[in-house]
């Protein structure tokens, strides 16, 4: 198919993209019909019947996406006429370009375009929790900051943060930091977090803040008092992930963050040159 073909079914199938209440778009089924190059209205309710069936298959109601209305249309000498219509969200157009006659062009672009809206948005979505990870481990770098200086300004020395944050490690994993690192093929001179999944990190971080806000609040003044309290933490944390059926210590590693920091830099460097470039 020419590029100018395919900008201009991309431009004309945007363009009749219209709006219902809180924003919601979507297109009518009848200017959707002669866009996928079908003229007769009758095959194609026979195409949106099985796109029906596909979207019930799928898990998805069908009322939420195709929605039975009225259209009016003009007739010869001025008069006008009622003909039923149906709006359909982006997803409904998909599952009928999908169910579609491939031979005609107008499908198999359909098909390919929508395909890439998909991937598209796996791409933005995959990004998203990469990023969400990447601010999880500088969310936790800088808890773990401030527990060090709670611990300096109640015991007048941080050298026990390490031992501290170990017995932590070992009441959330049930492992010593050590094992996990083993387990996780984590180098030996890299954080273990470094390499924690994102619900890790997190839990990590709600054990951290609660040490840090009870070594405060109840004037902790020694490493076994903080310790005795980051170990508590972590093990009521690790019973709350437990009974959510989430088994610290069994769950993969997740790849180094310092890559993903990169890649997701270097994608935004890329998306400032080329904003319509689709990421790989």
């Amino acid at each position: 198919m020419k590029t100018e073909i395919v900008h201009t079914l991309t431009d004309t199938f945007e363009a009749h993209a219209q709006q219902a209440g809180k924003g919601i778009e979507f297109w009518l089924a009848r200017d959707l019909q002669h866009l996928l190059g079908y003229d007769e209205w009758r095959n194609f309710t026979t195409v949106i019947s099985k796109a029906k069936t596909s979207c019930e298959l799928s898990g998805h109601p069908v009322a939420d996406h195709f929605v039975d209305v009225n259209k009016t249309i003009a007739m010869p000498k001025g008069a006008e006429k009622e003909v039923p219509d149906i709006m359909l969200t982006r997803y409904a157009c998909y599952l009928i370009a999908q169910n579609g006659d491939p031979r005609k062009q107008e499908i198999a672009f359909a098909q390919t375009y929508f395909a890439i809206q998909t991937r598209k948005a796996e791409v933005i979505e995959q990004k998203l929790l990469e990023a969400e990870r990447v601010s999880a481990r500088k969310k936790l770098t800088s808890t773990e900051k401030e527990l060090s200086a709670v611990i300096y300004e109640q015991t007048g020395s941080d050298q026990n943060f390490a031992v501290i944050r170990s017995k932590g490690d070992q009441a959330l994993f049930g492992k010593t930091t050590q094992a996990m690192k083993s387990r996780w093929k984590v180098p030996d001179n890299r954080p273990l977090a470094d390499f924690a999944p994102t619900i890790i990190l997190k839990a990590k971080d709600f054990a951290t803040e609660i040490t840090i806000f009870n070594g405060r609040q109840n004037k902790l003044a020694s490493k076994a008092a903080i310790s005795s309290e980051h170990i508590t933490n972590n093990e009521a944390v690790r019973k709350t992930l437990l009974e959510r059926g989430i088994r610290p210590e069994s769950l993969p590693a997740a790849e180094d963050v310092k890559k993903v920091e990169r890649r997701l830099a270097a994608d935004e460097k890329k998306a400032i040159k080329n904003p319509d470039a689709l990421d790989s």
